[in-house]
């Protein structure tokens, strides 16, 4: 095969192809790929113009009867005031009442708490029963301490591992 077969080949085959994308575009309408049109602006006649700036015209001239400061933005715009500054004096009396209204505010805040905080105080009575019943409670354990002292030995020898 020479190379001017094979190219000739190629080229039956590209116009055979190219012969059934047609066919296939025809029968399902255009592609995705061909280029949208580009929406046309639409165009206003002399007439309307005329009566949409007339329109604007009239607006304008009522809003500048019925607000005068607006449509003269000149006075406006005069220079910004400057900023005003506290002395350090000024400063410090501030802070000084703002830490007396905190001092304030947690005084009664501690008031309304104490109340809730205290317990009840037990009678003298009630105190020597307490220390009575404790009492006991530490014999019993004395009393099993001596009774398994093997127990302990044994326990802790074979306790530690290392």
């Amino acid at each position: 095969m020479s190379i001017e077969t094979v190219i000739a080949e190629i080229d039956a085959e590209i116009a055979g192809l190219q012969q059934a994308r047609s066919l296939i575009a025809v029968s399902q309408g255009p592609t995705t790929n061909a280029q949208a049109r580009k929406p046309t602006r639409r165009k206003l006649g002399a007439a309307v113009r005329r009566r949409i700036a007339a329109a604007q015209r009239r607006w304008a001239a009522a809003k500048q009867t019925v607000n005068p400061a607006v449509a003269k933005p000149e006075e406006k715009a005069a220079a910004p005031a400057k900023k005003r500054k506290l002395s350090a004096v000024a400063r410090q009396r501030i802070g000084d009442a703002q830490k007396k209204r905190w001092a304030a505010v947690r005084a009664e805040r501690a008031k309304k708490a104490a109340p809730a905080k205290k317990m009840a105080k037990k009678t003298p009575a009630k105190r020597a029963a307490a220390v009575k019943k404790a009492a006991p409670k530490k014999a019993l354990s004395v009393k099993a301490k001596k009774a398994a002292p093997e127990k302990a030995t044994h326990a802790s020898t074979e306790a530690t591992p290392f």
